[in-house]
C-alpha cells in the first residue's frame, strides 16, 4: 500500500521512522508516493476555484473557469514534484558534509515524507477562506518542520547534534525552493502564461 507510513506519521512518528529506516522502500515505492499525494493540492485547488469559489474577507465568491483551473493545477502538480526532487538532490548533496552516506532513495524518502503533512493540508480548501487556509497551512507547516527534525537523525544516520544543523540547513533549502517557485509563478502570471480568466 503505497500510503502505508501515513498514519504512522501522525500517531507515532519517532517509531515510524525508525520503520521507515528499517524497511526502505524501493524508489518506484517512494516516487509512486509523492506521484499520489502531490495531487491533493492540485486537485483540491482546482476543484474549490470552479466549484466552490474562494472568498477574502466578506467581498462575493471568485471563480475561475474550468481551463484556467486546470492549467493552473497541472503546472501546480509539476512544480510540487520538481520541488521535491530538488529538496531531495540538494539533501543528498549536503548529507556528505554531516558525514552521512545516504542513498537518493533515503532522501526522497525524508523529503517526501516530511512534505506530505503540507500537501495533505489542501483538503481544507473544501471550506475556501482565506483565514482558514493559511491557519491549517501553517499548521501543517510547523509539523512538517518537526518531522523533518525528528526524521534527519534517524534515516540519514546523523548524530543528533549535527543533524539538527543538517534539518535546518534542508529547512533553508526548502524556503529558497519556495521562493523560486513564487517567483517562477510571477513571471509566468505577468507573462500570462499561467493567467487565471475568472467566471
Amino acid at each position: 500500500m503505497i500510503l502505508n507510513h501515513l498514519w504512522g506519521l501522525y500517531a507515532h512518528p519517532l517509531e515510524e521512522w525508525q520503520t521507515i529506516d528499517n524497511r526502505h522502500e524501493s524508489m518506484r515505492y517512494s516516487l509512486s508516493h509523492i506521484a499520489l499525494i502531490a495531487l491533493i493540492p492540485s486537485i483540491m485547488g482546482y476543484y474549490s476555484s470552479v466549484h466552490l469559489g474562494w472568498r477574502i474577507g466578506v467581498g462575493e465568491a471568485v471563480y475561475l473557469t474550468h481551463e484556467s483551473a486546470l492549467l493552473i493545477a497541472a503546472a501546480m502538480y509539476s512544480a510540487l514534484i520538481l520541488g521535491i526532487f530538488a529538496l531531495s538532490y540538494l539533501s543528498h548533496w549536503m548529507a556528505v558534509t554531516f558525514g552521512a552516506k545516504p542513498t537518493f532513495t533515503q532522501t526522497i524518502e525524508l523529503s517526501a515524507y516530511t512534505a506530505t503533512p503540507m500537501f495533505m493540508s489542501a483538503f481544507s480548501a473544501f471550506y475556501p477562506e482565506l483565514w482558514f487556509v493559511v491557519s491549517v497551512g501553517l499548521v501543517a507547516l510547523a509539523y512538517s518542520v518537526y518531522l523533518l527534525y525528528t526524521g534527519v537523525p534517524i534515516l540519514m544516520h546523523i548524530p543528533e547534534e549535527r543533524g539538527f544543523i543538517y534539518a535546518s540547513s534542508v529547512v533553508t533549502c526548502g524556503l529558497i525552493l519556495l521562493v523560486i517557485i513564487l517567483a517562477a509563478t510571477a513571471i509566468l502570471w505577468t507573462n500570462g502564461i499561467i493567467s487565471p480568466t475568472f467566471s
